[in-house]
């Protein structure tokens, strides 16, 4: 149903869809982990194409990374790595936030879950998305500030990048209604299944 909605509601998508396969997304559901890769990656794990998080996880022999065993990986992993000023203080930001609140983001709406990350300093607009993109799964979410899919957007839909492209993608992203994260989703994976063309 929701394929077909997309579908009608956008013929350049519709064609997306029907060339290219869409990856399946097995979710952590857990913010702590996926800020933490955010931080250090700069791209959510999901994503990575580097693997970098992935890869100092496994050093440190952590699956799952949590306030509990972060001095583990700090020691084991991240400080076999050069990692820029404003990402260790971004790092431990998190690890102050997380030490007095325990939100329930699954109950948040989603602006809730905006201004509560937001609290965190060095969180921004584009990690916030992909927290409720991939993390928490929310179905209407559209990272307008992401590098990949403003490009994919100018590229499939001949938008102008120099001319007010938010502007231009709305105009676009308003017909997906509240099924956004998944047009979103089909797009990266269109880039991705293009270059392997």
């Amino acid at each position: 149903m929701v394929f077909f909605f997309l579908s009608q509601a956008d013929p350049k998508l519709a064609e997306i869809i029907l060339a290219c396969p869409l990856p399946p997304l097995e979710s952590t559901r857990d913010v702590f982990h996926d800020l933490a890769s955010c931080i250090i990656e700069q791209q959510i794990h999901y994503r990575s194409t580097k693997k970098i998080f992935a890869r100092l996880l496994a050093k440190a022999g952590i699956k799952r990374l949590s306030p509990e065993n972060f001095p583990v990986f700090e020691i084991q992993a991240l400080s076999g790595i050069k990692i820029s000023l404003r990402k260790f203080e971004t790092l431990n930001a998190l690890l102050d936030f997380w030490q007095k609140e325990e939100p329930t983001w699954e109950t948040m709406r989603n602006e809730e879950v905006r201004n509560t990350l937001g609290q965190i300093p060095g969180i921004g607009p584009w990690t916030m998305d992909m927290i409720l993109l991939y993390t928490l799964g929310r179905p209407d979410i559209v990272p307008y500030e992401d590098f990949h899919l403003r490009q994919m957007m100018v590229q499939v839909y001949g938008l102008n990048p120099q001319n007010r492209l938010k502007t231009q993608m709305k105009t676009i992203t308003q017909t997906w209604e509240a099924h956004s994260s998944l047009a979103v989703r089909y797009l990266l994976a269109w880039k991705a299944y293009m270059q392997t063309k």
